[in-house]
Parts: C-alpha cells; sequence; structure tokens
C-alpha cells in the first residue's frame, strides 16, 4: 500500500505502537477545538469572525480568542479587520500529505502527459474515510475555461467514477461510515465541491448500484460516470493498483458533454489512462528516485513568554507535530517525530494518539504519516492563489507602513506587468493599475528582473528594447544599461531616478521562488522630492525586503511543488 494512501480507517499495527484508548481526555483538548476552528474558517464561505466561530464550535468566546490568537501568532490564520482568514501557510499539513504520499512526484509527470494527449482535465483520487479526495490534477495547456476540481476537493465516492473504482478496496466498516454519512447528509449540502442533490435517493437501491458499480468497475479495469458528478460532465476513472492488486488511487479524466459523451471519452482515453496508471505505480512502488522534501517547517517554539495565557501551547505543539510528519516520503517513527518536531517523546505521543483519533494522521507500522484528511484544512480554497493573490496584503501592508505606493510586477518579454499594487492616499502618488505594462530597462523592477537573468538574454531583452530616452536621465546606451544591470545583481536592489518619468523616484527588490529565482519584483514609487536618492534607499530598503521575504515565505508554501502561477 503507498504511504499516505488509505483505503479505510487507518489502523494500528506496530506491536509497540500507543493504543488510541491512551489518549484520554488529550482528544477533547485545545488541538481538537483547534483544528475544528482550522476548518471552520477554511470552508466558510464568507470570512468569519471570533463570534461566529463562537456560535459554530459551541466554545465560550474566551476559548476561541485564545484559538484564534494562537492559530494567528503561527500564522495560519490572519486578520483583516475583524474578520478571520486562512493564511497561505495552512498549505503545510497539505504539503506534509502530499509529500509522505509520494504522490506529487509519482503523479505530476504522468497527469501532464494526459492532459496534453487527451486535452482534458485529469484528476488524481484517493480515499478518504468513505469519499474521494482530490490529490492532484493537470489541466490541457491553452485552455481558456479548464473544467476540473481543486487539489483538496472532497467528492461522494457514490457519485465520481474514482469512488466506484476504489470503493473495490472498501472494508465492512467503511460500508459503514459511507451509510452514516449518507444517512446523515443525504442531498450532499456538506460536499461544496458538486452540486447539492435535488431530492434524497432512496438508501436501499443506492447502496445497490454502487456495490454493483463498484465491482464492475473492478472487473473491468475502468469506471463511468455519466454526470453524477454533476451535469454536463462524464468522467472516466481508472485504478493505480498496489502490488498485491488492491486501488489505491484512482485517475480520472473529466470532460463536458459538448466535447465527449460517456462512451466516446471511455472510447477517446481508456487505453492512454491504463498505460498512465501502470506507469504510476511504478513510481509509487517501484525504485524510482524520491521527490525532494518541502522546505522544513520550523520546529515547535514556545511563545509562552511573548504572549502569555493567550498562547495555547498544547495547540501549537500539535500542529507542530503534524507538519513534521511531512519531513520524508513514508512518514516518520515517534522517535523521528518527536526529533522533528522539537518535542519530548511523551509529548509527541500524545499528539500523535489525538491527531490519529481525528483522522488527520494514519499509522502505517511504526511509522505516522499525515492522511489525505489535512486537505480539508483550507487547501482547495488556497491552491488557487496566485503571485498577485499572495503578494497584495502584504503590499497592502508595506504601503501603510512607509506612505507610499507599493506595487509587484513580473517580466513579460522587454516588458514589465504590473499584476498588484496598493496605493498610497498622497497628492503625488503615481497612477498605475494591473495590467499596466512599461519598458523594463527603465524601470526598478524590470532592472532586478533584468539583472537575475542569464547575460545573453539579459543583454538580447535590452538590445530587442530599443531603449529610448524617456526622460533627460533615462540610460539608454548598452554599456550604461549593462553597467546599471551588474550593479543591481550585486546590491540586490534597484534604485531608478527620474528615469521613466520627471520626478519619479522607485525602488525595487526582488522576490524569489524556491530555487532562487527571481519571479518578480516589488518597488516603492514616489516622489522625487527635495531628499537625495540614497536617503530613500537607506529609509525605505528594509521595509521594502522584509514584504519580498513575507512574500517568499507564502510562495514556498503555496508552490511547494509546482512552478510558481504569476497570473
Amino acid at each position: 500500500m503507498a504511504p499516505g494512501v488509505s483505503r479505510a480507517a487507518p489502523t494500528a499495527s506496530a506491536p509497540a505502537a500507543p493504543s488510541p484508548t491512551d489518549s484520554g481526555a488529550e482528544a477533547a483538548g485545545p488541538l481538537e477545538r483547534g483544528l475544528a476552528v482550522l476548518r471552520i474558517v477554511a470552508e466558510a464561505p464568507h470570512s468569519p469572525r471570533p463570534g461566529d466561530l463562537a456560535r459554530a464550535t459551541g466554545l465560550a468566546r474566551s476559548t476561541v480568542d485564545r484559538i484564534t490568537a494562537t492559530l494567528t501568532h503561527l500564522d495560519y490564520l490572519r486578520t483583516v479587520g475583524r474578520d478571520l482568514v486562512p493564511a497561505p501557510r495552512l498549505m503545510e499539513f497539505g504539503n506534509a500529505y502530499l509529500h509522505a504520499s509520494g504522490m506529487p512526484h509519482a503523479l505530476r509527470p504522468s497527469l501532464e502527459r494526459l492532459a496534453r494527449a487527451l486535452d482534458e482535465s485529469i484528476s488524481a483520487i484517493v480515499l478518504d474515510g468513505c469519499d474521494a479526495r482530490i490529490v492532484g490534477k493537470a489541466v490541457p495547456p491553452g485552455r481558456m475555461i479548464p473544467l476540473g476540481f481543486r487539489i483538496g476537493d472532497l467528492l461522494p465516492a457514490e457519485r465520481c467514477a474514482a469512488g466506484a473504482v476504489l470503493a473495490a478496496g472498501w472494508q465492512p466498516d467503511t460500508y459503514d461510515a459511507w451509510r452514516a454519512r449518507r444517512a446523515a447528509d443525504p442531498l450532499d449540502e456538506n460536499f461544496p465541491a458538486v452540486p447539492a442533490r435535488r431530492a434524497a435517493p432512496l438508501p436501499e437501491r443506492t447502496e445497490a448500484d454502487f456495490a454493483a458499480w463498484s465491482a464492475a468497475a473492478d472487473a473491468d479495469g475502468w469506471a463511468l460516470d455519466d454526470q453524477l458528478v454533476a451535469p454536463g460532465l462524464v468522467a472516466v476513472a481508472v485504478p493505480v493498483r498496489d502490488p498485491d492488486g488492491r486501488p489505491v488511487c484512482a485517475i480520472s479524466v473529466l470532460a463536458h458533454t459538448s466535447r465527449h459523451s460517456g462512451d466516446d471519452l471511455r472510447a477517446h482515453a481508456l487505453a492512454t489512462m491504463t498505460e498512465e496508471a501502470r506507469h504510476i505505480a511504478d513510481a509509487l512502488y517501484g525504485t524510482s528516485t524520491a521527490a525532494a522534501a518541502p522546505p522544513a517547517a520550523p520546529a515547535y517554539a514556545d511563545a509562552k513568554s511573548e504572549l502569555g495565557p493567550s498562547f495555547l501551547q498544547a495547540l501549537a505543539r500539535g500542529l507542530a507535530v503534524l507538519t513534521a510528519l511531512g519531513r520524508q516520503r513514508g512518514g516518520l517513527t515517534l522517535a523521528e517525530a518527536a526529533e522533528a518536531a522539537g518535542l519530548s517523546y511523551p509529548s509527541t505521543r500524545r499528539n500523535l494518539l489525538t491527531l490519529r483519533q481525528l483522522g488527520y494522521v494514519e499509522q502505517v507500522g511504526r511509522r505516522f504519516l499525515p492522511s489525505p484528511r489535512v486537505l480539508e484544512l483550507g487547501y482547495a480554497r488556497l491552491s488557487t492563489l496566485t503571485l498577485a493573490d499572495i503578494a497584495q496584503p502584504h503590499l497592502t501592508e508595506l504601503a501603510g507602513q512607509v506612505r507610499e505606493s507599493a506595487s509587484l510586477a513580473v517580466l513579460d518579454g522587454i516588458e514589465v506587468h504590473y499584476v498588484a499594487r496598493a496605493a498610497a492616499q498622497q497628492i503625488t502618488s503615481a497612477r498605475i493599475m494591473p495590467g499596466t505594462r512599461l519598458p523594463a530597462y527603465a524601470t526598478s523592477m524590470g532592472r532586478v528582473l533584468l539583472a537575475d537573468l542569464p547575460e545573453a538574454d539579459r543583454r538580447e531583452r535590452v538590445n530587442a528594447s530599443r531603449p529610448r530616452a524617456l526622460t533627460p536621465r533615462t540610460l539608454t546606451s548598452p554599456h550604461a544599461l549593462a553597467a546599471a544591470l551588474d550593479r543591481v545583481a550585486r546590491e540586490g536592489h534597484a534604485l531608478v531616478e527620474q528615469e521613466l518619468e520627471a520626478g519619479l523616484r522607485s525602488l525595487a527588490v526582488p522576490v524569489r521562488d524556491r530555487s532562487g529565482r527571481a519571479v518578480g519584483a516589488v518597488n516603492v514609487a514616489l516622489h522625487a522630492g527635495p531628499e537625495p536618492p540614497e536617503h530613500t534607499r537607506d529609509t525605505l530598503l528594509p521595509a521594502l525586503r522584509a514584504c519580498a521575504d513575507r512574500i517568499e515565505s507564502d510562495l514556498a508554501v503555496r508552490f511547494a511543488g509546482t512552478p510558481v502561477q504569476t497570473g
């Protein structure tokens, strides 16, 4: 069985493993309550306030305040006015599952090949309890409105082809959980990724039909969903099997009925999907090189002395254990988890028991690893964030701090393309909006981004832009621009004084991805005024670099295993 891929509720099998009954009241403590608050904030259609959370959880307002203060300090939640919103760092939990399971490394090449070959959206799906959780996706290049669900979305098993494929491995207790879920939510109203049913189906008929569908999928090696998951959508799914022949993952292709009927989609896709499923199984269970680990989350740091009684140590420790489990594929032993989290053996043990009892951790032999359920903690919502989305709150903070306009831009050919901006309310503020394009050679952000390029590429773009004097101060000679870019590369910032427009001064620094490549630049633009440019640099550069650092930290979590999306 692939690490982190669960067919049913996790079970303990190691002789030395602690029993769930040993956890006592720990399961009802701060960790459980904190995870409940995170789940509500992540799933809420509108940003809740502490009072909303108190009503939703039944907890005392003082308890909610302590939980949210701790989660905000840990940067899993952020406040916008009085509202609470999930922060990109919340994706650490989902990233921990994805790395420990080995799924992204095994899936990505095949999903991308399938999307190109079939020209349709592709998903990878695993069981989360008794339902189907999206853990990977790829969309056809160039498609304006690609179909497909988000990584982290949960689907009712009986309404998707992948559910039928995966149910072939269900145990009796999984069917019991499935019946209970359907009885509690007959209209599928707790599945925001799919349309709710108009009327509840007959339980007996649904179970008989689903069992027959799953048996046929197991025998045939594929399942077809013809507008079950949503009107107008058809899907075909095939299993990825472990060495014992059990389905551990399903690969699904999704199309609109305007492009394919169900039978047509099966004829179009089945052979190619079946072949790629074998490649994925080889990657999961063969000897392929393991993927690089995500950036290690910091070990537990006690903030009690800083925040006093509002800091919940037990919650912070439990979340540190959960993220630590993603350090290596296949999870960690208890001793390894304690070392990675920076906690004592007994504390780590108690937290693992709680997390396992809550369904966020599963155990395979002596190793513990996050379960697919951690993806419910905001992963689907946060996985759609772009570079601009991530930068915007930090630009707003920077603009408020320095009382000048701040922007983020990316390099597009020989131009910089503004993708996010926070304008200061001043008479002399530069009037630039997202979408604006300016020549890279004459802007601070353009020079930061050009300076990051290989020398030949840098020179080619400068020459292609045919520099001209926009003001008397504009650098236009290739030699002067080359020297300016060399200086920017050495110093890590660019200061442009009235070269784009008379009276406009701009200071910029790069924003880098995990590999160190500059994927964007952030700047502060202001009226030149009487102060010398060096005064602006010395005054604003620390705040500008701190803003870029915060953006980079969020990018490292949001794009832990994929290229940064710039738009």
